[in-house]
């Protein structure tokens, strides 16, 4: 007779348990060489395009924060630019800015791509990363989806030993692919446990971080997933788009500023448009051509394009008014710096 009332007491004290466990809230940051996925997995724990990803480095320049709503925890994710050696005065603020960030956040995740070798880069981000004690840092193997089971297996041996040799511990270690994630049918869709291969390892990731984080009430509102201002976020698009095709030719020489966004007067109620004015800023004048395209194709795509993320992300009806200036040398200036919001 015991052993049959056992079960639903057993229940009844994990339910207990359940309702009494904290609700806990924080900030998490992903850092990592330039490209390491560090947006892509913040795209895939939020489940909506709130960083830009993009397949060239160094693109993200705002610190685009996501949120994660949870029953149990509210997991704010600061996305940081890769740190890198840097070359101008944008590569320094961008990496003071990294270092900032680190010194703020209740987790670290340190990403490392499965497909490429430990490499210089990797090592001077972990250096940094045993001088943060107290912080817990996770180690998260990104891209898992592009390598065999073995070579995903070296990278974790290899990512183990690092933090011994330098004199810490990683409180994870977990493959992740959010491609597949994503293919497979979003957060957490897919249940095939974590025995890295990629998929519903996303969800894991969020789990594992969960119990990092202090206690706490969320720290936003249910439905918020981004505390970046709109007109940034609707910037990052359209520099998202207008850097897709010039692979080579303008990797970090475009800036988008969108100077305003207004309701298009004397439209009913049921029909709003919004007018959003932007320039894209470009470092010298030949590179305008590269941007405009001929008979001005390209940038009409970039137009086309980038509306229909913004009109996703606002939810509403969108005219869309790009200008390309020219800003010269504007990474190497410090006041044009200022005017472009870095």
């Amino acid at each position: 007779m015991g052993a049959m009332s056992a079960r639903p007491n057993t229940e009844a004290a994990a339910q207990q348990a359940e309702t009494t466990a904290p609700h806990r809230a924080g900030f998490a940051c992903f850092v990592g060489r330039p490209n390491a996925g560090k947006s892509t997995l913040t795209n895939a724990l939020v489940g909506q395009k709130v960083a830009i990803t993009s397949n060239r480095p160094q693109t993200t320049r705002h610190t685009v924060r996501g949120i994660v709503h949870r029953d149990d925890a509210q997991l704010i994710l600061v996305d940081t630019p890769g740190l890198h050696k840097p070359r101008t005065l944008l590569g320094e603020r961008l990496n003071d800015v990294v270092r900032t960030t680190w010194a703020e956040v209740d987790v670290i995740g340190f990403c490392l791509p499965a497909d490429q070798k430990l490499g210089p880069g990797d090592k001077f981000i972990v250096k940094e990363l045993a001088g943060i004690k107290k912080t817990p840092k996770i180690a998260i193997i990104t891209k898992t989806d592009l390598v065999a089971p073995k070579v995903l297996a070296e990278q974790l041996l290899a990512v183990s030993a690092l933090a011994d040799e330098l004199g810490f511990e990683w409180a994870e270690i977990v493959p992740v692919s959010a491609v597949k994630e994503e293919q497979e049918g979003g957060r957490g869709a897919s249940k095939k446990g974590s025995d890295g291969r990629g998929a519903g390892q996303v969800s894991l990731l969020a789990d594992l971080i969960a119990p990092l984080l202090p206690e706490s009430p969320p720290l936003y509102p249910e439905g918020d997933l981004t505390d970046e201002p709109e007109m940034v976020m609707v910037a990052e698009l359209i520099r998202e788009a207008a850097l897709e095709g010039v692979r080579d030719e303008l990797p970090h020489s475009i800036a988008v500023v969108v100077e305003e966004m207004l309701p298009r007067e004397d439209r009913p109620a049921d029909k709003p448009l919004l007018d959003i004015h932007a320039n894209v800023y470009i470092e010298r004048p030949s590179q305008k051509g590269i941007i405009i395209g001929p008979k001005g194709k390209r940038l009409k795509d970039v137009g086309t394009k980038s509306r229909k993320h913004i009109e996703a992300l606002l939810g509403t009806p969108v005219f869309l008014d790009l200008h390309v200036k020219v800003a010269k040398d504007w990474q190497r200036d410090p006041k044009q710096l200022r005017k472009l919001g870095f």
